[in-house]
């Protein structure tokens, strides 16, 4: 197989030798060229080549044989990103929406703010590390074309749910439907630059993270007056989700990992704005999440069943994000209740993280950054615990044995 690729390569090199960009190399590499070795000493030797010719050649050779051993050692060779303000990386920078991180002092720990919601990383940043990725680019940016997209992309944005009229009050935001419209674009410019083949067998080893759920709750069901019981309003959202998830797999995504909805009864704003539960998690928003969760693990269960050559894999974010809470201190928190970026509020839930917010001295203390959002410090621990975690955290495999399936 490598030395296919590496033929092929030469190959495209050998033609394109009087092409100054070297672009226009990477492009036309991944062409398949048809000829023999035999063919190659015999039409196009070798000697032929300028000292920089041959440079770049050993220079994309040596780049192959890493993502050749790569690809190799995880079978995986990209990463595909949806959901919400919890994982998005900047794509509503670009739509008109209220539903924003890209100022200060959002990303005070990242370097400068991008699009997300966090003084640092996202849960799924942390895992991409892990794997040894770059960060994967929204899907909005204009610099997100070319080989970029072949890494990955990320199509999450703030204020999308799994139902399209989750989070109109915020102003534009991109739900999970036409978060799939985008990939499936992704999916098309990538076919037209290696091939139908090629592009099925990359979707098949690439990893696709689904978070959704928290904000049909929190920007649909429990903002506005529902004539619907929780019981039928779930089930609307797990019958949304089954035929969105299964358009997923159809367009050629095998390995999803669909992560839960944590315990929003936790939150700064749900505390703040329900002070009855004094230091306690807010009872309600906590039942609807372990309701819809419930629901979610045995719907992952079914279309894994169903969907052959499917790896479902349900992550606990529920669980997890709630035992941090519990034992914070063991994790080396020191505040479990609290935005760390504040304005009002007894937790700092009332008014939303801005420019003029008080930030606190050390974020790794703190589990929540703003009234809605973990700290990097808690992204992380949830980060490895979806990695590497047992069938509580993650099922029926976690990530790191995913990505060797």
């Amino acid at each position: 197989m490598f030395c296919s690729i590496l033929c092929n390569f030469i190959c495209c090199v050998l033609k394109q030798r009087n092409q100054t960009k070297q672009g226009n190399l990477l492009n036309k590499k991944v062409v398949s060229i048809n000829y023999s070795f035999s063919k190659l000493s015999s039409h196009m030797g070798l000697y032929y080549l300028n000292k920089t010719l041959i440079f770049k050649i050993i220079l994309m050779i040596f780049m192959l044989f890493l993502s050749f051993k790569f690809s190799i050692a995880y079978k995986i060779q990209a990463s595909f990103v949806f959901g919400d303000s919890l994982l998005d990386v900047g794509n509503n920078n670009y739509i008109t929406s209220l539903a924003k991180a890209n100022h200060y002092p959002y990303g005070i720990d990242f370097g400068k703010a991008t699009g997300r919601f966090c003084n640092g990383r996202t849960v799924v940043d942390v895992i991409e590390q892990e794997m040894g990725f770059g960060y994967t680019p929204p899907y909005m940016s204009p610099n997100t074309s070319g080989m970029v997209i072949l890494k990955g992309v990320n199509y999450a944005s703030a204020a999308a749910g799994i139902l399209n009229y989750t989070g109109h009050i915020l102003g534009d935001r991109i739900n999970f439907d036409a978060q799939i419209d985008n990939f499936a674009n992704t999916r098309e410019e990538i076919i037209c630059k290696i091939g139908v083949r090629a592009t099925l067998n990359l979707l098949k080893h690439a990893l696709f993270t689904v978070a959704f759920g928290s904000n049909d709750f929190l920007d649909n069901y429990l903002s506005e007056s529902h004539l619907l019981s929780p019981e039928s309003f779930v089930a609307i959202m797990i019958s949304t989700f089954r035929v969105q998830l299964t358009r997923l797999f159809n367009l050629g995504a095998k390995k999803i990992v669909v992560v839960n909805v944590g315990p929003i009864g936790c939150l700064p704003y749900m505390r703040d704005f329900n002070p009855f539960s004094g230091d306690k998690c807010v009872t309600f928003p906590n039942q609807l999440a372990q309701l819809f969760n419930n629901q979610l693990k045995s719907l992952v269960e079914e279309l894994r069943a169903i969907l052959k050559g499917s790896i479902f894999v349900y992550g606990d974010a529920y669980h997890i994000m709630e035992d941090i809470i519990m034992n914070y201190t063991k994790y080396g928190f020191k505040n479990a209740n609290s935005a760390c970026c504040h304005v009002a509020g007894r937790f700092g839930g009332l008014i939303p993280c801005g420019r003029y917010s008080k930030v606190c001295e050390d974020r790794s203390k703190y589990i929540f950054w703003d009234t809605f959002h973990p700290s990097d410090a808690a992204n992380v621990i949830v980060a490895k615990r979806l990695l590497s975690g047992d069938v509580n955290d993650v099922s029926p495999t976690n990530v790191w044995q995913l990505l060797q399936a």
